[in-house]
């Protein structure tokens, strides 16, 4: 079951910039600064907030490592911005996504794959979700929460 939503991906060019931003405008905290090799991205977890699922709501920043990344290349035609929005889930994920494939949406992957902080995730295709790139995220049990 989807409990909450567990991010938004934003997209932008310098990281650093970016993550001084949301400090300083809106007293967010960085909780984890990672490079994820296979997603071609250098991320920024953000935690707004605690949810009732013992989880947390997050801001994720996404600068490109390199120029065949999806990041990169969703930069390059739209300028930075909101990328996508994610759902958490309290079960499998691949389960999640299995069922939701059921309905017709098509699921990018065939098996999910790492995410942030070691996380395990899956994403549905825009076209299928109203234009919304939309990801699917199963939390790992060491996720820090502050």
């Amino acid at each position: 079951m989807l409990t909450r939503i567990d991010h938004i991906g934003i997209a932008c060019h310098d990281l650093e910039a970016t993550v001084d931003f949301y400090r300083r405008t809106y007293g967010f905290t960085d909780v984890h600064i990672e490079v994820n090799e296979e997603q071609g991205v250098r991320e920024a977890m953000l935690r707004i907030n605690s949810t009732g699922d013992g989880a947390a709501s997050y801001l994720q920043l996404l600068q490109p490592i390199r120029d065949d990344s999806p990041v990169a290349k969703w930069l390059a035609k739209n300028g930075e911005g909101v990328h996508h929005i994610a759902f958490g889930t309290d079960g499998d994920v691949a389960d999640e996504a299995a069922g939701i494939a059921g309905k017709g949406v098509r699921v990018l992957y065939e098996e999910p794959r790492r995410g942030s902080m070691g996380s395990r995730i899956n994403f549905l295709h825009p076209k299928d979700c109203h234009g919304v790139l939309t990801e699917l995220v199963q939390k790992a049990d060491e996720r820090p929460e502050g």
